[in-house]
């Protein structure tokens, strides 16, 4: 922090950052709203690579998003806030019962309430707090605009980059945090940027099972696991579904795996603990073929929504033929029989040619002849020729 800055204009950032602990958050730092050039650049080259995959708001807001100004008018700070979500609670660390039947993954983040809750709502607090002291300008957002959140958090102090592209906090969080920020007319002293690398280190890159990292500080989404069950409609290329093993929602193989994330002792917040029904290891039997009541009811106000009902069911076809197990073969069988969603169709049809058995064999020989979705229709006739081992 500039200390020729105005005495009272340091206070108020210090108030800032006590409010912004006093309503929940972790990390508080503040930087201005000049643009971002480096990431700017980069990010451009990133979409013209189309590493972006399906997410055309990315390409469109590409000239705004490294210009804070350009998002908000009048914008003169930014006032960068992480709350932490890795740590235990109670219902994470409690032991599972041996699982009756497969089980899958969602990544830690979304067991709980959605983040963007979560997030928002301490958001506005300090957004008043911001208008309550002169501010007339004090936008908030939690993925929810156009800003570069790590290059915001970068210059507000908070971290560094790491070469899986998440923010390290300096502050003993690791990447575990959740990233937002707050830009308003108020004029406040900036924090020093955060300085740091991964050296040598490769865990992330080499840990990643689909090759997502393609280069230190570059990932490609369209391989990413995270993306692809949760981000990509329709089909998971079928190259990339054996890789993605038992994720129905997410993936935390390269934050696992990240040394700066072995030692974070902080306690979960309560909101964010996993949800009886949800948690991080939910049987995948009920999931294949949930009602949209059903899913409606379970997910509600609950990260995982974002997926929408037919991405969950196809993640979980997916896993359950990476499985493996002849028990899924019944309810893999009712998915193959749903004339509502083809491309649930598609992926139980994989897993059953994954599984192989003769009563997913003979389930495949029947559904063919009366499929009328071509790429459907491939996926049986593939799954047909892999469980009589002519194909894999």
């Amino acid at each position: 922090m500039d200390p020729h800055l105005p005495t009272d204009a340091q206070a108020l950032a210090r108030a800032v950052k006590a409010e912004a602990r006093e309503v929940g958050f972790d990390l508080c730092g503040i930087t201005t709203s000049a643009p971002f050039p480096q990431e700017g650049g980069a990010l451009v080259d990133w979409i013209n690579r189309g590493y972006h995959g399906e997410m055309d708001y990315m390409a469109r807001n590409a000239t705004r998003s490294p210009r804070p100004a350009a998002v908000v008018p009048g914008a003169r700070a930014l006032v960068v806030v992480g709350l932490y979500y890795g740590g235990s609670s109670d219902a994470a660390s409690a032991p599972d019962r041996e699982p009756a039947a497969p089980r899958g993954r969602i990544s830690r983040y979304a067991g709980g309430d959605d983040y963007h809750e979560v997030m928002g709502s301490r958001l506005k607090r300090l957004a008043q707090f911001l208008l309550n002291r002169g501010a007339q300008v004090a936008r908030y957002y939690v993925d929810t605009g156009p800003v570069i959140d790590r290059a915001a958090a970068r210059r507000a102090g908070l971290g560094w980059y790491g070469k899986n592209t998440l923010i390290i906090t300096r502050s003993g969080h690791g990447s575990w945090v959740f990233l937002g920020e707050i830009l308003t007319d108020l004029a406040l002293p900036p924090d020093t940027p955060a300085e740091g690398n991964c050296g040598h280190c490769r865990l992330c890159l080499d840990a990643c099972p689909t090759g997502a990292i393609v280069a230190p500080y570059v990932v490609d989404a369209r391989r990413c696991i995270s993306y692809l069950t949760i981000e990509h409609r329709g089909p998971i290329p079928r190259e990339l579904r054996p890789a993605i093993g038992d994720l129905i929602f997410g993936c935390d193989i390269c934050q696992d795996v990240c040394p700066h994330n072995t030692k974070t002792a902080a306690r979960m917040h309560p909101e964010l603990a996993p949800r009886p029904g949800v948690g991080s290891r939910p049987e995948l039997f009920p999931l294949l073929n949930i009602t949209d009541h059903e899913f409606q009811r379970r997910f509600r106000g609950s990260p995982v929504k974002r997926t929408k009902r037919s991405g969950l069911r196809r993640n979980v076809a997916v896993a359950l033929g990476n499985a493996g197990d002849p028990a899924a073969v019944p309810e893999l069988l009712r998915a193959l029989a749903d004339e509502s969603d083809p491309v649930v169709r598609g992926h139980a049809a994989w897993a059953l040619g994954r599984i192989g058995t003769a009563g997913a064999r003979d389930g495949l020989q029947r559904r063919l002849p009366l499929e009328k979705d071509a790429a459907a229709r491939e996926e049986i006739t593939l799954a047909l020729a892999a469980s009589t081992g002519h194909a894999t």
